[in-house]
């Protein structure tokens, strides 16, 4: 008895033991690297173009890269990135050659954005949404716009701050995220008569379910609905002020969801921030008045058809 009691001594301490230089390791290493692949990818920046990635960038680089002292895309500390992700700072993605994008490649940029991983080989942490879905021309507009003589992206030398990821972050970047594989496939934009189709694809590249579903922690940017808690709120993004601002719940429960609301309550909330006249976002939630009617519709229609999730979420309102 003595003897099993020994053994299981030391078995528990060797456990120990062999977890502590685990954790030491992870953390002295930091974010893993990975092998990159070159990619042939030569940008199409015709008017159109750029027009587009406008869009969908101020619509999904802006409220994470846009600083508003600059007023350009040179990065900012996120001050709504939940603090278990450590002290976070989006980068310089103008076109300043030292410390912005200006001397990246068009595959680069690509590849960082369907993969998540960065020209140097170095993972990008899950606070930076990745876009293994979005159609091939949508990724050519974005890219475009980058490129363009837009004021927000001209070369700008304002210094990059590095993230300072917590032990968590450096954790989960080795167990749980991993790069995404890029496509193999083309991948074409949806179909803008097909409510449905469209819907799904701006709900999830537009990254609305990231922020709409349980935790950042465990959304799943390569199998979107299988995100857990999917599309039912709850998660605990931050205001300025460092106050947790839960997500709403937006699947058709009638309860707690949007089951009852109208396609124009939908509508008018996401593109204007108001319901019937009172407000009806609040940071981080931005609205988005770059969509068309018909595009914030498209996404209602498709939460409409999503398997309901009773969570009543209290909103936060300060």
């Amino acid at each position: 008895m003595k003897k099993g009691l020994k053994i299981l001594g030391v078995s528990i301490v060797f456990i120990v033991l062999l977890i502590g230089i685990v954790i030491i390791f992870i953390s002295a290493n930091g974010i893993p690297s990975y092998e990159v692949e070159k990619i042939d990818f030569k940008v199409n920046n015709s008017p159109e173009a750029i027009a587009r990635g406008e869009k969908l960038a101020l619509m999904l680089c802006a409220s994470c890269h846009l600083n508003h002292q600059t007023n350009k895309l040179t990065g900012q500390k996120m001050m709504d990135a939940p603090p278990e992700f450590g002290e976070i700072y989006s980068q310089n993605i103008t076109h300043d050659k030292t410390y912005g994008i200006g001397d990246w490649t068009d595959g680069e940029l690509v590849y960082l954005l369907r993969t998540g991983i960065k020209r140097d080989g170095q993972y990008s942490p899950p606070y930076m949404a990745k876009l293994p879905h979005m159609a091939d021309e949508d990724m050519n507009a974005i890219i475009a716009f980058l490129r363009s003589d837009h004021p927000m992206v001209k070369a700008d030398p304002t210094p990059d701050i590095p993230p300072k990821p917590s032990l968590l972050t450096k954790i989960l970047c080795r167990v749980a995220f991993k790069p995404l594989p890029l496509p193999t496939e083309t991948i074409p934009l949806p179909n803008e008569d097909d409510t449905m189709e469209l819907g799904k694809y701006l709900a999830h590249n537009l990254d609305c379910f990231s922020c709409h579903s349980a935790d950042f922690k465990t959304s799943d940017f390569l199998n979107p609905e299988l995100s857990e808690g999917y599309f039912g709120g709850g998660n605990k993004p931050l205001d300025l002020q460092g106050r947790v601002m839960l997500t709403s719940n937006l699947t058709p429960d009638k309860e707690t969801g949007i089951g009852n609301w109208t396609k124009e309550d939908f509508v008018n909330a996401l593109k204007y921030g108001q319901k019937k006249g009172e407000k009806a976002l609040t940071y981080p939630m931005l609205p988005y008045p770059q969509l068309t009617d018909h595009e914030a519709g498209a996404i209602f229609e498709y939460l409409q058809t999503i398997p309901p999730i009773k969570n009543k979420v209290e909103r936060s309102i300060y």
